[in-house]
């Protein structure tokens, strides 16, 4: 089982997130990628140093990139469809 962790923009986009429940929903959606860091829905994403992937949430999108030796999944961004990948 992996371990996540939110870091810099993502971390930002969660603490000044008002709407409970899309919170809610982003962070079981985190939880999930503990379990199964590749889950069906996940697309690889171009243009970083490391391998990043990208799972949708509704209109919301989290990119995150897998670490295997220490069982990490590093969360980097949150954020809208449309502005997340600027």
């Amino acid at each position: 089982m992996f371990n996540a962790h939110i870091e810099g923009q993502a971390l930002k986009f969660l603490e000044k997130l008002k709407d409970a429940q899309l919170k809610k929903r982003l962070m079981d959606k985190i939880d999930e990628l503990e379990i199964d860091p590749f889950p069906r829905n996940c697309k690889m994403v171009e243009g970083y140093e490391q391998k990043a992937f990208r799972v949708r949430v509704g209109g919301y999108r989290i990119l995150y990139y897998v670490v295997f030796e220490t069982q990490k999944v590093w969360v980097f961004i949150i954020d809208k469809r449309g502005v997340v990948y600027d």
